[in-house]
């Protein structure tokens, strides 16, 4: 940060259906985000939120002590980086990639940022809309100790829990595991409803008391919440996403987690089926 003394200056990139709220509560902390977007219509989401537009990417990351970009994938992130954010960006600036991706790439990005003197963070988040929109996502970040902890201010503005998990590329391990996790949690529920089922139980009624019981869990409690017959085949086809991306990262790490990648697919590629059979 340039000025110990002044507050921030954030920029944002990545105005979808979750980054729009992290930009704004952003904004509602007092950190007014400079923003640019690809396509010019997306700043439109940002109308009656204090914000600062910028034409060119390179003019919204000269304006900036730190940009947090929460696009899809990697690439778009290396794409953006390398399109005119590290030309603008100034030494001792900061880039955070608050998407998911892998361990790998955050490094890449790391060796690609330091020539100039740019920092940067892997922070992504969990938590889907309903929380970026409560500011209670959980943010999890991997790079420079003392980079993370200047910043946690920005961070917390959209989340309930801000935590540190080592240097670069920790933040996104922890992110692929959370994932991996979640849908392994889906597998096993739908291996339930389906004896259930077999025993001529109702399954919604099921789930019902078993998100009151011990067995509770967030597969659980996402399910027709979050989760729901209108988004569940996108959904399932990200999370088959989200797998891939793991057993990557288990691959370059020469870590054998085949177990838990086909574990993890089976609950991906099961959640339509799960949800219809919830929703006869």
């Amino acid at each position: 940060m340039t000025g110990a003394t002044r507050r921030p200056a954030v920029g944002f990139i990545g105005l979808g259906d979750q980054g729009l709220p992290m930009a704004t509560a952003i904004a509602d902390a007092g950190f007014p985000p400079h923003a640019w977007a690809r396509r010019p219509t997306s700043l439109d989401g940002l109308r009656g939120v204090p914000h600062i537009r910028h034409d060119t990417i390179q003019d919204m990351a000269a304006a900036c002590d730190i940009v947090g970009l929460c696009v899809s994938t990697d690439e778009d992130v290396l794409e953006l980086v390398a399109g005119g954010l590290l030309e603008g960006l100034g030494p001792g600036s900061v880039v955070v990639n608050h998407g998911t991706g892998i361990p790998a790439n955050a490094v890449r990005l790391t060796e690609v940022c330091a020539p100039p003197g740019v920092e940067v963070l892997d922070a992504p988040v969990s938590g889907g809309r309903p929380a970026a929109e409560e500011r209670r996502l959980t943010t999890m970040v991997g790079g420079p100790q003392p980079v993370a902890e200047r910043y946690e201010p920005v961070f917390s503005s959209f989340s309930r829990h801000v935590v540190y998990l080592g240097a670069v590329g920790a933040g996104q391990t922890a992110k692929l595991f959370n994932n991996a996790l979640l849908m392994m949690n889906q597998a096993g529920i739908a291996e339930i409803v389906d004896l259930a089922a077999k025993l001529g139980m109702d399954p919604t009624r099921l789930v019902d008391v078993l998100k009151l019981g011990s067995a509770s869990s967030a597969a659980l409690t996402l399910l027709n919440t979050m989760v729901t017959l209108d988004n569940v085949e996108h959904l399932s086809s990200v999370e088959a996403l989200d797998m891939e991306l793991f057993d990557t990262a288990m691959r370059d790490a020469d870590v054998d987690a085949g177990s838990v990648t086909a574990r993890g697919m089976a609950g991906a590629h099961g959640l339509p089926g799960l949800l219809h059979r919830l929703n006869p």
